[in-house]
């Protein structure tokens, strides 16, 4: 696997992400997506919309407003819960979250072999994440711990402090208390809030879904390691609406399906791993993350959560509003839990990348050369196919093109006439395009192409009126190698 690094210059350098607002020396934890990448991430975006609303005819979709009323954000606890516990580093003036610390002490604990001395500090952080005063206990574990900066490695902190995470705005012409309103830091709510109206206007009735993707915002202490962690990103979610008494049933399908979605897009399974929460969150009776070995090591992509009733019991308080489903089955009225599906589609980009990323040796005649690919699922990659002329002259431009207008009808296509062959083959495997197109003198005499294979660099000799279904064909019948 390589490492953060390389990932980072590939991505640049291809024109996958840049810094956002680069030549005004940029703006930390946020990113914009290059030429490539809004490619990659249009089709990770529709892949996943796919699997969630087109194959199920129960699951709906919604795209609500990032300006919400403030009060949806106090029904929902984000106003007076939505926060991390935040310490300074005096020496560096680093800012670091109290809990990743002490998790990371115990990590460090753990690769010495000292796992007594590990679960004892571990049962002390979740009793302080418990405590009335979470932020004072944490730092008393770390002041007895001695946990000293990762950066600096001094032992001199400020106390830790509770800090909320949500950007806030203001609407209409004057400033006043009564005009703060808040980027949202989820885009969940917006579906418990219009939970009723759309059973009634979809005529949905329990068990359904409403699915959404949308940008979401977080002020986060610490926004490192690429756009893992951003204060700008976007969720793909589903919130599944059951019975209750149903709940656990729907949370098993759910966290079936959304792993075999992941494996279905490429992803290597033994990068794939099942982490349960042991701290459960107040609205949960269960939770468990979808992780990847990313190169920092194992992290969440997705979670799968039991929230119960206490979302739309909380806007239903609040709000004044009836919001209970009624059974016409039954003729019952319940107030439905939830099973919820949550995916960063930015991490799950980053994931792509990673886990598509390869160096391999190959031979070039006598030479033995580094071949820099990456391996996309056919459906996700930015282009689909690239067609070359063997030369700029002859016909074969022409030719070329034809090709290439009748694939764009169905895909993403890209042309280049520039450089040796060889050459052009090796920008497209940087970039992860899995078909090579080459038109020669033998297409103007036979009209036959050579289509060149990503992965196994293995040429066929085809008819170019196939070309666009010899493509369809092996995009749907195509499997990550072993």
């Amino acid at each position: 696997m390589a490492d953060l690094d390389t990932i980072v210059s590939l991505a640049k350098r291809r024109g996958f992400l840049y810094p956002s607002s680069e030549i005004y020396g940029g703006l930390g934890a946020v990113y914009d997506y290059g030429p490539l990448g809004v490619e990659l991430k249009r089709n990770v975006r529709e892949r996943w919309w796919n699997a969630m609303v087109r194959e199920h005819d129960n699951v709906v979709g919604l795209d609500a407003a990032i300006l919400m009323h403030p009060t949806v954000w106090k029904a929902s606890g984000h106003v007076d819960a939505f926060s991390d516990p935040m310490i300074d580093d005096k020496a560096s003036k680093r800012r670091y979250r109290a809990d990743q610390l002490i998790e990371g002490h115990v990590d460090k604990l753990r690769a010495k072999g000292k796992d007594d001395e590990a679960d004892a500090v571990y049962g002390r952080f979740v009793a302080a994440l418990n405590a009335d005063d979470p932020a004072s206990a944490l730092g008393q574990v770390i002041q007895d711990e001695e946990i000293k900066s990762p950066d600096s490695g001094a032992f001199d902190w400020t106390d830790v402090r509770q800090f909320n995470l949500m950007f806030e705005t203001r609407v209409g012409a004057v400033a006043g208390e009564d005009d703060r309103i808040y980027l949202r830091p989820e885009t969940a709510q917006g579906i418990f809030v219009h939970f009723k109206t759309v059973a009634e206007t979809a005529r949905q009735q329990v068990p359904f879904g409403i699915a959404q993707i949308g940008k979401a915002f977080r002020n986060e202490i610490v926004a490192r390691q690429f756009i893992f962690r951003m204060r700008e990103f976007e969720q793909m979610e589903m919130q599944y609406f059951v019975k209750p008494g149903e709940q656990m049933e729907a949370y098993e399908a759910w966290s079936e399906r959304r792993m075999a979605w992941h494996r279905a897009n490429g992803i290597r399974p033994e990068k794939l791993r099942w982490h349960e929460h042991e701290k459960l969150a107040h609205y949960a009776d269960a939770a468990q993350d979808v992780q990847y070995e990313y190169p920092f090591g194992w992290n969440e992509v997705e979670g799968v959560h039991s929230r119960t009733d206490y979302d739309l019991s909380r806007h239903q308080e609040f709000s004044g509003k009836k919001l209970e489903y009624f059974d016409p089955q039954t003729q019952e009225r319940y107030l439905p839990y939830v099973v919820e599906t949550s995916v960063g589609l930015d991490r799950t980009i980053l994931m792509v990348l990673c886990d598509a990323y390869a160096e391999e040796e190959v031979t070039n005649g006598d030479k033995t050369e580094t071949r820099t690919v990456l391996r996309f699922h056919p459906a996700l990659a930015p282009f689909t196919a690239a067609v070359f002329p063997l030369v700029k002259k002859g016909g074969m431009p022409e030719a070329a093109h034809k090709i290439e207008a009748d694939l764009r009808r169905q895909f993403n296509v890209t042309y280049d006439e520039k450089g040796a062959v060889g050459r052009r083959y090796r920008r497209q495997d940087e970039v992860g395009t899995p078909f090579a197109i080459t038109v020669d003198g033998d297409t103007l005499e036979d009209g036959t192409v050579t289509v060149r294979d990503r992965d196994s660099m293995e040429q066929d000799r085809i008819p170019a009126e196939n070309v666009r279904r010899y493509i369809e064909d092996k995009v749907d019948a195509w499997t990550p190698a072993a």
